[in-house]
């Protein structure tokens, strides 16, 4: 009789160890860095003090889906790339074009954005219409960006090129006159345009360099699968369609 309540008590001990284990099982904390400053893909609620906007709503949806929780980190964009692939983020979304160069060093997702570089100046120009009127002006752009390499490759020293910490620093020299234009990623163009700029902006010109963003992760990272099967179902159930809406007022075309 001894023998048997021991044997009972073992089972069941190793019962409700096992679960135990089960219901004290944690999501794991993840990483993750992003710009505070690309509007409206990311910015601060000045009233509740939390990151908001289409990247954050993408990779909250992505996190629970996926599997994990977001350890929220800000920091200028340049320094974003470098910091996944030291490992000290495990993930970024800051709107990161995909690029060759950038990928030999990170991983993407499969991308999740369409996007492209615009020209904005002030409304009262006249004169810029593409990018060969930039030659002989001021231009500013951001700092590590895409549209940098851009300017530096299609304009060279025939424009003084100024790279920008941050997007509001670039808009704030444009309307303070003190350069004459912007190239920057089209859709933070066209947000600041309509909102701090109306009135006294104008995008002008064509698309130029169609870009795709992609989350960027650490090298080897084992949230690259999850991330992309919950991207997938977020387009097939309607939630990334729910998503663009909100921040950019209408679903994007299909293809």
């Amino acid at each position: 009789m001894k023998h048997l309540f021991t044997t009972s008590t073992i089972a069941t001990a190793i019962t409700l160890g096992l679960g135990s284990t089960t219901a004290f099982a944690q999501t794991p904390t993840v990483n993750v860095a992003t710009d505070p400053s690309f509007v409206p893909f990311e910015m601060l609620d000045p009233e509740t003090g939390e990151m908001i906007g289409f990247d954050m709503d993408i990779i909250n949806e992505v996190a629970d889906r996926a599997g994990f929780d977001v350890n929220l980190t800000t920091m200028e964009f340049s320094g974003i790339i470098p910091a996944v692939q030291t490992g000290s983020q495990e993930i970024a979304i800051a709107g990161t074009t995909i690029t060759e160069e950038r990928a030999q060093v990170v991983d993407f997702s499969d991308p999740y954005y369409d996007s492209g570089l615009q020209i904005i100046v002030r409304a009262d120009n006249e004169e810029v219409s593409s990018i060969e009127d930039l030659e002989g002006l001021s231009v500013a752009t951001k700092i590590g960006s895409t549209s940098y390499d851009f300017l530096q490759q299609e304009l060279g020293e025939d424009a003084d090129i100024t790279p920008y910490p941050g997007t509001a620093d670039m808009y704030m020299a444009l309307l303070g006159r003190n350069v004459d234009a912007v190239l920057y990623d089209a859709p933070n163009v066209a947000y600041f345009s309509q909102t701090r700029g109306e009135g006294r902006t104008k995008v002008v010109g064509p698309l130029y360099e169609g870009q795709q963003y992609g989350i960027v992760f650490h090298k080897g990272s084992e949230w690259v699968e999850p991330t992309n099967e919950a991207l997938a179902a977020m387009r097939e159930d309607g939630t990334y369609n729910e998503i663009y809406t909100k921040w950019f007022g209408e679903a994007p075309s299909a293809e």
